[in-house]
């Protein structure tokens, strides 16, 4: 059965460091484009940042370009996603995903495989 476990989630204050595990079951990290998707309270999940298959190239979204960095650990097969420097407004309950082709980097069509989300609050 093919899934993903994500990890790494909990309280930060503004300024602070969170960094977010991914790791797939049944699949490796290689296999597929993985993204980090992010959904506050009352607002439509969106996406934060991907890293390709096939070369590795990170995608971000504006809003945290230059603050959360995407990265990929074949041997250990999991995905993390550093995220410095948080904002209030980074809250939210963030996803792993998984998809051979997402039809664009950040958009949620193509990603087949979800994991079940870990919450991250940002709050002094």
């Amino acid at each position: 059965q093919l899934h993903l476990v994500e990890s790494g989630g909990g309280l930060a204050q503004p300024g602070g460091s969170l960094r977010l595990s991914c790791s797939p079951s049944g699949f490796t990290v290689d296999d597929y484009v993985i993204g980090w998707f992010r959904q506050a309270p009352g607002k439509e999940r969106e996406g934060v940042s991907c890293i390709s298959s096939a070369d590795g190239r990170p995608y971000y979204a504006s809003s945290v370009k230059g603050r959360f960095t995407i990265s990929r650990d074949s041997a250990k097969n999991t995905v993390y996603l550093q995220m410095n420097s948080l904002k209030f407004e980074d809250s939210g309950v963030y996803y792993c995903a998984a998809g051979p082709r997402p039809s664009a980097p950040l958009s949620e069509a193509g990603y087949f495989y979800w994991g079940q989300g870990t919450q991250v609050t940002v709050s002094s």
